[in-house]
């Protein structure tokens, strides 16, 4: 069983089946994903975390599909009917629904119409009729007629015979098989408004009247059509084909007849053959492949959803930390003012207030004062303001403050603030910041999102942060083990600082739970920061297997042993101590010195412990010994008098940064408090099938403007600096529909920007917002919504 599952995997994979082997061997001993993309590259041939994140859910997948196997085996055996033809076939199923399938006509259900028929003695009935057909149905049934076993007459005989070959032929594996495959090409989905719910439903209106193939629907389509029959706006049907009329069997009619013999060659029961074929497949073949293919449209819908949910939570997390740096933190508000809070270099909170700059009050000129005393005062250098409600307002406020105090040498930045209330209410918080109102608390995870984005957001569930689409249609399971793992492979990607990493931030740690983590934080305030990564074996409860887990990712800067500031496994001390001994120098002389290490030979320090990978891994680190894998923090230069979004004309260039990204484009904030949208169409001269592989979330870009609509507070940029305004590059299809939920126009023609009542017919780029609107309080959510927010295709 395990070299079958392994073998399938590196054939997956495209590596050695050793390679699958060592990996599993190391991850069923516990040992964690970064851990071994890092520290045991001889081991797996150097696997990276993608491939091993890839490998983990197969092993999942297959391990799942081994118990179920067993399961069925056992399950048939016990009834006597495992044959061994029958246990290879079983053996051979390479998937859930293959295996399903072999199993369905074994599998323990409530008697059916077939059962009683057997029963009643009419197997025979329905045998000989269907091999041979030359038997007269009629004449043939009356031999079956018995009232004592339930067949009153020739018809119920016949009945019965059609029910148990209707069972017999919609449980054939391998036709049923072909015939779900067959309508998953050539099927489609046909959606169409309920009676009476066209003003109850109005969201997803371009569903109405909706048909399209269920190769070409994306996954935001799927989960909205999924939604709007969930809420009873819609009903949803499976075609098995393009809808095209069809005189006489319908080609899966056909192929179920040519399994079984069956032809209209004028024989007597060739009629009545025929017509149980065509009650098979109405009835029960496309009853079963239908609800098959809704299983597969929403598996690939989830996958591709969790998929752009991980994306972009990568490209938060990864996003460039300004640093340590003086940040006041404003958390926008209109009746409950602007709540400032104002944070150190190291994160600590040195002075909190709340203004009141905006609507009802305006106390504009006060607010200004009491910003430029407290900037002055705690020699503030960013600002870093929440992109939620009253954002634009206060913005402005922050842009007022840098232009009247330019001594101050200000810098404003806008920070998502999703998930921020959620962290401020959270236990955590409480624990963290108990001296602070829960208001004030939002303002503070703003000011310290800036300065190191990761560290601030791993204190709030990833589900939370509102960068997904659809979230709470897709497995709950699912989503959290795939956001989990990008937050553990982002964490231990940039490593840690043990003496002042949160709890939530160990917790991410490779190999520290819980209530390791605590007690890491506990141990140190107890006993002052660790001066050595050995010190941590001091820890209650953390033993070798997490120590060899975590202290490759845990630094100590400023600590006894310069090399417990890098990413040197302590394990691998003694292959540095020989490159020292080599080399006859000093650790702190060696560090950095690129000179010296890019003259050395990394075989001529392996040995039969550390191989040529984890060599060189080792003179990379101290070539650049915590070497942080985020890019370098910069702002956007906003262009001077583009202020608002009159101010934009088209063909204009700016500079502006990226605030998200979707399947359908990016959205670039300019400096006009409103985004502006890069349609995929319009993101380069070649094909882009995934915006994410052009540009990601905080990304500094270069964009010339196609089109202003100002009164819908619209904007359409693009990426491609030749293209001319207002035409900007036609969309081969709208997607902006549903990516989060959100009512989104499709992009018009013009490359970019949005129209809410769509582009025409279908061939155009119909517009396809479906699952708009606010529905569940999770769509739109987050910082997804605030950008369909802030490009203007909110509530108009």
């Amino acid at each position: 069983m395990t070299t079958t599952v392994h073998q399938k995997i590196a054939e997956e994979l495209g590596v050695r089946e050793g390679q699958v082997a060592s990996a599993v061997e190391l991850l069923d001993g516990g040992s964690t994903v970064p851990f071994i993309a890092r520290y045991r590259k001889e081991v797996t041939g150097a696997l990276d975390d993608a491939q091993l994140r890839t490998l983990e859910e197969r092993l999942r997948y297959l391990r799942e599909l081994e118990e179920r196997r067993a399961t069925v085996l056992e399950s048939i055996r016990s009834q006597g009917k495992l044959s061994d033809e029958l246990e290879t076939q079983i053996n051979a199923a390479d998937s859930k629904a293959r295996l399903e399938d072999i199993y369905l006509p074994y599998k323990p259900k409530r008697r059916t119409k077939a059962q009683i028929a057997i029963e009643a003695g009419l197997e025979p009935l329905a045998d000989q009729l269907l091999s041979d057909p030359s038997n007269d149905p009629q004449a043939t049934a009356e031999g079956f007629v018995d009232a004592d076993k339930g067949v009153a007459d020739v018809q119920a005989a016949l009945d019965g015979a059609r029910s148990i070959l209707v069972e017999r032929f919609s449980e054939d594996a391998d036709l049923i098989g072909e015939l779900r495959e067959q309508m998953w090409t050539r099927g489609r989905i046909v959606s169409k408004v309920r009676e009476g719910k066209q003003e109850e439903g109005a969201k997803f209106a371009d569903y109405f009247e909706f048909d399209e193939p269920f190769t070409a629907l994306p996954s935001h389509r799927i989960l909205a059509l999924f939604r709007g029959e969930n809420e009873e706006a819609l009903e949803l049907s499976l075609e098995p084909d393009d809808g095209t009329p069809v005189e006489g069997p319908t080609s899966y009619e056909l192929r179920i007849a040519q399994q079984f013999g069956i032809a209209a060659q004028g024989r007597p029961a060739d009629k009545w053959l025929s017509d149980v074929v065509r009650w098979a497949w109405r009835t029960r073949v496309l009853t079963r492949l239908s609800v098959d293919l809704r299983l597969r449209l929403r598996q690939h819908a989830e996958d591709e959803a969790v998929r752009v949910f991980a994306a972009n939570l990568r490209d938060l997390l990864l996003a460039a930390p300004a640093g340590s740096r003086a940040t006041m933190g404003l958390d926008p508000g209109y009746r409950t003012g602007v709540k400032v809070a104002i944070v150190d270099g190291t994160g600590k909170v040195v002075a909190t207030d709340t203004i009141y700059p905006h609507q009802p009050q305006r106390q504009w000129d006060q607010a200004l004062a009491k910003l430029a005393e407290l900037a002055q005062r705690h020699e503030v250098d960013l600002i870093a303001i929440g992109n939620g409600t009253a954002s634009r307002e206060t913005d402005k406020l922050a842009g007022e403050l840098i232009g009247k105090h330019p001594e101050l040498k200000l810098s404003k930045v806008s920070v998502s603030e999703a998930g921020a209330s959620v962290y401020s209410a959270s236990p955590y918080a409480s624990r963290e910041l108990p001296e602070l109102d829960v208001s004030l608390r939002g303002a503070v995870s703003i000011a310290r999102r800036l300065q190191d984005p990761l560290a601030e957001l791993v204190k709030i569930d990833p589900k939370s942060i509102g960068v997904g689409q659809y979230q709470h249609d897709v497995s709950e399971s699912k989503l959290s083990r795939s956001l989990d793992a990008v937050v553990e492979d982002c964490v231990n990607a940039v490593g840690v600082d043990v003496n002042t990493a949160s709890a939530p931030l160990l917790t991410r740690v490779s190999g520290i739970s819980e209530t390791l983590a605590e007690n890491i934080v506990s141990h140190r305030d107890g006993n002052g920061p660790f001066r050595t990564r050995k010190a941590l074996k001091d820890v209650a409860r953390l033993g070798p297997k997490a120590f060899e887990q975590c202290a490759g990712f845990l630094r100590i800067p400023d600590g006894d042993d310069p090399l417990d500031s890098s990413a040197v496994h302590p394990e691998a001390y003694p292959v540095v101590h020989r490159i020292l001994a080599s080399t006859q120098s000093e650790i702190d002389a060696l560090i950095g010195n690129a000179k010296v290490l890019k003259q050395l030979r990394p075989q001529d320090f392996v040995d039969e412990q550390f191989g040529l990978p984890t060599v060189t891994d080792i003179l990379a680190e101290l070539d650049k010994p915590g070497r942080d894998p985020r890019p370098e923090f910069k702002t956007a230069t906003f262009a001077e008098g583009v202020e608002k979004i009159a101010d934009l004309q088209q063909g204009m260039t700016l500079e502006g940064v990226v605030t998200n990204v979707a399947a359908f484009g990016a959205f670039v904030d300019v400096g006009v408090h409103q985004d502006g949208l890069v349609h995929v169409s319009a993101m380069s001269k070649n094909f882009v099938n995934d915006p994410h592989d052009v540009v990601k979330s905080g990304d500094i870009v270069r964009v010339k403007v196609l089109d202003v609509d100002i009164p819908r507070k619209r904007i359409s940029l693009t990426l491609r600096l030749d293209d001319e305004p207002g035409k900007g590059g036609k969309p081969e299809r709208a997607e902006q529909g549903v990516r989060a939920g959100g009512g989104r126009g499709n992009s018009g023609g013009n490359g970019g920007g949005g129209n809410r009542n769509g582009g025409g017919n279908r061939g155009g780029g119909k517009q396809n917002r479906g699952g708009g609107g606010r529905q569940r309080n999770d769509a739109p959510s987050g910082a997804m919504a605030e950008a369909l927010r802030r490009a203007g295709f909110g509530k108009n």
